[in-house]
């Protein structure tokens, strides 16, 4: 390909299928999660008046979802390693569409651990090992940050344009004066909400069935099975590597202060006094930075590495963290929130744009991408299991402006662990690669 047939971020005017195949990979891998986790994160203070659900409850629910997940990474990697992506994303697609439906009928608690359950299995089992191998292979060996940050940044953009959506449907079922909104106006805006992530899920699975191609014919049986080691020799090959251990603590603390914007939205509304619309709007319109922060921070990776830019963004999340579990609100001073939400969420954003890159750093060979996903995958989102219940019992615990402190303040802990692994993770990779 000749040098002005090139265009940023590794596109070409000349490789249109390929550049449809990211695309497909970005409404994919978003609107897969946006049941199990928008509703929730945008909609927090609707979505818990609607259930009478204290944050606890909600936690545990969302505890039913990690566990089952963890259970999922691991096989789920082998799985990526063993067949096509177009197949799999799609199967999975369908199967978390379906549940879209039941939620939307406000089922009961024990119907929503059993749903959140049932999401943990369809979402990572089937699709996410998939994807982390479909996107790393994109980039192929020199554009790893640009690869994932592309998909990241790719996948908060539809985010916003769902969330700004989604948002319009639950404003159109409030009266003007939000805080006169009946229980049955409030159910009837959750349902539409939910029925609308829900068409984009299902939206997506002809647009990777079109757009994700198939391996050659024979490709699978040669590459994936005759031609690779077995499944207990790539395991132990990538357990032996000490940076995949430190690029899933890494995964860990960003994948805490990932689940740490899930509070923006109740935050702004106990302490700031939003009403459940602007709080909701507030946390929809900051995905809105994602896109900018992970393309971003995938472009300044393939700079300076991974491990430099990972350290760069929780250096960020500790200065933010630490100054909301200090700050006493003051509801004249609103642009603090909303500055703080903005730095904040660029850290994050920009960490879940790159940890994933951090593959070729730390000396992952290529064919264990997906063994490697499910090992990192299985620790760094174990935050899936823990934040849920321990965030609940933390605001719980301590009603008000006390318990959202303590949160930020368990937030910016978690921060410096990820700064800590992310220096270490860069001094291991460094060093001469041993025989």
């Amino acid at each position: 390909m000749s040098q002005s047939e090139k265009q940023t971020f590794g596109f070409s005017h000349a490789d249109s299928p390929r550049l449809m195949t990211m695309i497909a990979l970005i409404i994919a891998g978003e609107a897969i999660f946006s049941l199990p986790f928008h509703v929730t994160r945008f909609f927090r203070p609707t979505f818990l008046e609607v259930f009478e659900f204290s944050n606890m409850q909600l936690g545990l629910v969302q505890a039913s979802y990690g566990v089952i997940a963890m259970l999922a990474y691991f096989p789920g990697g082998q799985l990526a390693d063993m067949f096509s992506a177009r197949k799999l994303l799609a199967a999975s697609l369908i199967a978390t569409g379906l549940g879209g439906l039941y939620f939307a009928q406000i089922p009961t608690y024990q119907g929503l651990h059993l749903l959140f359950g049932f999401w943990g299995f369809t979402t990572i089992l089937l699709f996410w090992g998939a994807l982390i191998r479909a996107t790393r292979e994109w980039g192929a060996d020199s554009a790893q940050g640009r690869a994932f940050g592309i998909l990241d940044g790719g996948r908060g953009l539809f985010a916003a344009l769902i969330g700004v959506i989604a948002v319009f449907v639950l404003r159109s079922f409030f009266p003007d004066d939000v805080a006169m909104a009946t229980d049955v106006e409030r159910i009837l805006a959750l349902q539409y909400v939910i029925y609308c992530y829900t068409f984009f899920t299902f939206l997506a699975v002809p647009l990777v069935w079109l757009c994700v191609p198939e391996p050659a014919v024979g490709l699978v049986n040669a590459n994936l099975f005759a031609n690779r080691p077995g499944l207990l020799r790539r395991t132990i090959d990538v357990m032996r590597l000490p940076t995949v251990w430190l690029q899933s603590l890494i995964i860990v603390a960003a994948y805490v202060g990932y689940k740490g914007i899930d509070n923006y939205s109740l935050f702004a509304y106990t302490a700031y006094a939003l009403n459940e619309v602007e709080a909701a709007e507030l946390t929809a319109y900051s995905v809105w930075i994602r896109p900018l922060a992970a393309v971003g921070a995938g472009l300044l990776a393939d700079r300076i590495l991974p491990s430099r830019a990972t350290a760069l963004c929780f250096a960020l999340m500790i200065f933010c963290f630490g100054f909301l579990s200090l700050d006493t609100p003051n509801v004249s001073l609103i642009w603090i929130l909303f500055a703080n939400v903005i730095v904040t969420s660029a850290a994050v954003f920009g960490l879940r744009g790159i940890y994933f890159a951090m593959f070729e750093e730390g000396h992952v060979p290529a064919l264990e991408t997906g063994t490697a996903t499910g090992l990192v995958s299985v620790i760094g989102f174990t935050p899936d299991i823990f934040m849920g219940p321990m965030s609940g019992w933390i605001l719980d615990r301590s009603p008000g402006l006390q318990g959202h402190q303590d949160f930020y303040l368990l937030m910016a802990c978690f921060a410096f662990l990820g700064l800590l692994a992310s220096v270490l993770f860069g001094r291991i990779a460094r060093k001469p690669a041993r025989s």
